[in-house]
């Protein structure tokens, strides 16, 4: 015990001196005070004076590190966060329900400022403070991982098709509306560009110098894509809400009178064309500005933050092994596209019998999906109680971060679910329709349940690889200890448990084969809502029970939450996947 309290204690002061040699930090109270407590603990006693007051030691200086990374600028960056995003949300509900006071031209205007900020302080960050000596002495190898950036380029693109859309557009209605609806798209566009590639070229930075200053940078990069995010969703809500009783869409509506009303008719005949194509683009928009803000969060935790080079494992990515969870997954995901396309064609025709078939189908097929997958996870944590890995004892602030999202996320899915349970057993739940909608809702609450509770636990368990090095390090060590009549012996066993170590368990395959099943039935779930299927107005026992106002604002509040939380689900069950 006390050889390993020494080794601890010899790393720590090399590893802290080491920072203390290379890094440039920033005259802060905290950090002298911290300079004062490594100094002290340099000229303790011996190694030998005991365990407890070695880990005591240690302990005190992580504490006072964590306290000097931090500084007063978490603080003033938090206070600037907080102040965008309730004026951003004042905004963007009162150009969605308050068409006289705040137009759509006063919220663009506050976007097109924010977005000129965040990219004045973008381009200071990498021509200037990224160049210095020493800013970045330190890489969060959990940071910005390899599939998050292309999921951000890929959105990245179709957002920017999104903007070209709607330049297009809206110069239609330059003769009789504002410029300000041309010139946002315009600046979004570049926005997209440089944003893009911040993110993939310093999305695993750990910044030790201008700490406060690229706080506060960050998060106003944080809150404007949320700003972005909270107006792309409002658009997409109201365009897919519909008021049964008049049967015509809210959006509609305010798209005449954001552009003049009646009065202004668009210059070329492709308008109606062009509008129907980026409302369409709009849920990779969507989920363009979370990864942002995620990515953004996550490099805000890293400010200061001194962490291990060596920590970084390559991880290989070998869909051969897999062959049952694939197959299943992309045989559920066409299915829900023929029946979600099924849906969307016979939910617009007013013949009553078609809206309840496709209703129908809909609520069936989601039945079916949402109970495989409650099976498959079922069997996936069976599988992690047989399982013996460690969990991990690192906690990075993108794991952190994942599960936050991940059990926030789910609170949308969760609430429009249990509202519709109360609606439905509370109206007597007659008929068919009634009786399949509750039975959904129950098996979605439990599916959340079951996989939020799968992708924690595999996110928290020791990774596979970190396992594999230590058990090759003991083969190593058992090798030397044996003499050289038994080297030969153990070489081959040696070998054979590297061989068996490089040909995964079967509790890893299942594993494995429950994730990538998962992921693809997620992604299915993803789609269905996020380009308008809304069986929650098409099927009115809701509106009914609550009134039309209430359910559209329960809706339009927990849907975007419960797409957000499908597609989040998709990149933690990938991450489990590769770790597994």
């Amino acid at each position: 015990m006390k050889t390993i309290a020494e080794q601890l204690f010899r790393t720590r002061i090399k590893h802290f001196s080491r920072k203390r040699r290379n890094d440039i930090v920033e005259a802060h109270p905290s950090n002298i005070e911290t300079a004062a407590e490594m100094d002290n603990i340099q000229h303790l006693t011996s190694p030998s004076s005991g365990v407890v007051a070695v880990s005591d030691s240690v302990h005190h200086v992580e504490a006072m590190m964590e306290r000097a990374h931090h500084g007063g600028g978490w603080l003033l960056s938090g206070i600037i966060c907080i102040n965008i995003l309730i004026l951003g949300c004042a905004l963007v509900s009162g150009s969605a329900f308050n068409s006289v006071a705040i137009t759509a031209v006063h919220r663009q205007i506050f976007l097109i400022i924010l977005l000129l900020l965040t990219m004045l302080w973008m381009l200071f960050y990498t021509v200037f403070t990224s160049k210095k000596d020493q800013a970045i002495s330190f890489k969060d190898s959990h940071a910005g991982p390899v599939w998050l950036q292309a999921g951000l380029l890929l959105f990245g693109l179709l957002s920017l098709l999104m903007d070209v859309f709607k330049i297009a557009n809206y110069v239609g209605y330059l003769h009789c509306d504002s410029a300000v609806k041309v010139a946002f798209p315009v600046v979004q566009a570049v926005f997209l560009f440089v944003q893009t590639y911040f993110l993939w070229v310093h999305a695993k930075d750990c910044v030790q110098l201008h700490t406060n200053f690229t706080r506060c940078g960050l998060t106003v990069t944080l809150s404007t894509n949320l700003v972005v995010w909270m107006a792309a969703v409002t658009e997409e809500s109201i365009h897919q809400t519909e008021i049964p009783d008049l049967n015509v869409s809210v959006s509609h509506k305010m798209y005449r009178d954001s552009y003049g009303g009646k009065k202004c008719k668009c210059s070329h005949s492709a308008c109606d064309t062009f509008k129907e194509a980026f409302y369409y683009l709009y849920p990779f928009n969507i989920e363009y500005s979370l990864f942002a803000s995620a990515m953004a969060y996550v490099m805000w935790k890293n400010v200061g933050r001194l962490v291990d080079d060596h920590s970084h494992h390559s991880i290989k990515f070998r869909p051969k092994d897999l062959c049952l969870g694939p197959v299943m997954g992309i045989l559920l995901v066409v299915a829900g596209l023929v029946t979600f396309i099924l849906y969307e064609v016979d939910v617009l025709q007013e013949d009553g019998k078609n809206r309840n078939r496709a209703l129908l189908i809909h609520f069936i097929m989601n039945i079916v999906i949402v109970s495989l997958m409650c099976v498959s996870t079922v069997i996936g944590c069976i599988i992690y109680r047989l399982d013996h890995r460690e969990h991990t004892l690192k906690e990075s602030p993108s794991h952190s971060l994942d599960v936050g999202l991940l059990v926030g996320a789910s609170m949308g899915q969760f609430i429009i679910s249990y509202f519709t349970i109360v609606a439905v057993v509370a109206t007597g739940a007659r008929g068919y329709l009634n009786a399949l909608n509750l039975s959904w809702a129950v098996l979605t609450v439990l599916q959340l349940g079951l996989q939020n509770y799968f992708i924690i636990e595999g996110l928290h368990r020791e990774p596979f690889h970190v396992m594999q090095e230590a058990a090759l390090h003991t083969n190593a060590h058992a090798l030397q200890e044996h003499s050289d009549m038994d080297i030969v012996e153990e070489k081959s066993k040696s070998s054979y448990a590297l061989t068996s170590l490089d040909k995964p368990s079967w509790k890893r395959r299942v594993l494995k084969e429950v994730c990538a099943f998962l992921l693809f039935a997620n992604i299915i779930l993803w789609i269905m809502p996020a380009f308008g299927a809304r069986p929650q107005f098409d099927h009115h026992i809701e509106i009914r029970f609550y009134k039309f106002a209430m359910w559209a604002a329960i809706v339009n509040i927990g849907l975007p939450f419960g797409i957000f939380y499908r597609m989040h689900s998709v990149a933690s069950l990938f991450e489990v996947y590769l770790i597994t």
